[in-house]
């Protein structure tokens, strides 16, 4: 019993010393400045930036949003310091737009800045004052469910390490469907990838990207798996490619000595491994030779396969003979 009387005077005695009482005065007199600081502050006027979500409502089913259904706005608005904190706190500013209350144009939901303003201004206090709105207007495209699909290719920077290239891309999935009105998908023929960065790697490159947005097109998926197989370059040849004579008049054939030729080339070793004489084609004209006749005729390489990169003929002209019935 003793030992609390003694620990409730140690505590009166601490607070009620001289040192403490004017300490506790300092806080005392503190906390009130603070509290008229505070009320001062907020009684001024202060123009702030806030971002209001926008979302379209009441879509009828037969109706294929083509642009995203929610967008944000910026307000500048202007008021005292206590209206603005009290927004900032709620955080309840939020702007529906349903689609059946306003004029539509063809494939397009216009909100025009009037009525921006007006919807906005109905959820804010008398005294808060708008000062601007970016965008001034929204815009919201649709159809009626046209689509059609197209395939999808890779933009950017893809770079293996040097002595490697990529040989094919496989793309997961190969094609897309694009809604938009029908303007739009008349003019598009393939999506393309947001920029691709990869350099310096020789293994298969596996990488999941976003498709690039189109405003009034909407992509189904919008994102895509693609794989870059690499191969390492070397340089090859490959003999018995034969030649062939072509706009040949019926009845006559061309003779070529030799009736073969080795074609030269750049390609991956895996690719080489694959390749046949007759995936190539070396053709000489008829049309050439009857224009401008001469012991020789000119050969040329008119299709490669894919994967081949500086093919070149090992000679450009032979000897021939055109034979007639």
């Amino acid at each position: 019993m003793k030992r609390k009387i003694d620990i409730k005077k140690t505590i009166k005695s601490l607070l009620f010393s001289t040192v403490n009482r004017e300490f506790l005065l300092f806080l005392f007199f503190l906390l009130l400045s603070g509290i008229f600081w505070l009320s001062m502050t907020l009684n001024e006027f202060y123009d702030i930036e806030v971002r209001v979500p926008v979302q379209v409502t009441n879509v009828p089913n037969s109706i294929v949003m083509t642009s995203e259904e929610t967008d944000t706005i910026k307000l500048n608005i202007h008021d005292k310091g206590l209206a603005l904190l009290g927004l900032l706190v709620e955080n309840q500013l939020k702007l529906f737009i349903n689609f059946n209350n306003y004029n539509h144009q063809s494939g397009k939901l216009v909100i025009t800045s009037s009525e921006l303003s007006k919807l906005i201004n109905q959820q804010l206090e008398l005294s808060t004052k708008v000062n601007s709105i970016k965008p001034e207007k929204l815009e919201f495209y649709y159809n009626y469910g046209s689509y059609k699909k197209v395939p999808v290719r890779w933009s950017g920077r893809v770079l293996p390490e040097e002595l490697y290239f990529i040989s094919h891309t496989v793309y997961n999935p190969d094609s897309i469907a694009i809604f938009a009105p029908k303007d739009k998908l008349d003019s598009i023929n393939a999506v393309y990838t947001e920029p691709l960065n990869y350099v310096n790697f020789r293994d298969t490159l596996a990488v999941t990207c976003k498709l690039q947005k189109t405003v009034g097109v909407k992509t189904v998926p919008d994102k895509v798996n693609i794989k870059f197989y690499t191969d390492v370059l070397t340089e090859e040849s490959i003999d018995g490619v034969p030649i062939v004579g072509i706009n040949m008049p019926e009845g006559k054939t061309l003779r070529t000595f030799p009736a073969k030729i080795k074609v030269k080339f750049v390609t991956g070793a895996n690719t080489f491994r694959k390749l046949k004489p007759t995936d190539f084609i070396v053709v000489a004209d008829y049309n050439e030779l009857k224009m401008n006749p001469s012991e020789k005729c000119n050969i040329y390489l008119r299709n490669v396969p894919d994967g081949i990169t500086r093919a070149t003929l090992a000679q450009k002209q032979v000897d021939y003979i055109i034979e007639t019935p």
